[in-house]
């Protein structure tokens, strides 16, 4: 068995240097510490943001689909297109496959459920609503209806709320053909 002489100097060198790189100092791990609660902090604002754009497009896609729910009443009951016009609130005339109800009653029975439906949806004590028919001019007979949607929701950024708003317009059909 041959035997290698042992190097004192790369012996004591590897010591030395071995115990000073064997952690992290109290400064090294408050900085890291800070820089990660800063990137916390970043990512807790980002998530606050996502949610209330989130929540402005839910209420902008419930008005959407309310407005055209809407739209298809008015396409199945065309001869009552006055009736749809302007802000009243309807009236729950019970209208359903086992009671007939005349074009009208049946319009202000859609307008009840409609409303009804869009508050569920939207901030409740906020929603207004504003339904235009303009009649057909002869020889058309397509109507044009506005329907504007509007609410107010919180404001993140300053006290209070901030008003947002939906319209669209639509053309109806009247007679057959159209």
């Amino acid at each position: 068995m041959i035997l290698k002489p042992v190097c004192h100097h790369h012996y004591f060198m590897r010591r030395h240097y071995g115990l000073k790189n064997r952690g992290f100092t109290l400064l090294e791990a408050l900085i890291g510490f800070l820089i990660l609660s800063i990137g916390m902090l970043g990512i807790a604002s980002l998530q606050a943001l996502s949610l209330k754009a989130g929540k402005t497009s839910v209420y902008g896609t419930v008005a959407n689909m309310k407005v055209e729910e809407l739209f298809e009443s008015m396409r199945v009951n065309p001869t009552a297109l006055a009736s749809y016009n302007g802000t009243g609130s309807g009236v729950n005339n019970n209208c359903t496959g086992t009671i007939l109800c005349s074009p009208a009653k049946l319009a202000e029975n859609d307008v009840y459920w409609w409303k009804k439906d869009l508050k569920a949806g939207l901030p409740n004590a906020t929603t207004t609503t504003s339904v235009k028919v303009t009649p057909a001019v002869a020889p058309s007979k397509m109507a044009t209806v506005t329907v504007v949607v509007s609410w107010k929701e919180r404001n993140k950024d300053a006290a209070g709320s901030v008003k947002k708003s939906y319209s669209t317009t639509a053309n109806i059909c009247t007679g057959v053909p159209c």
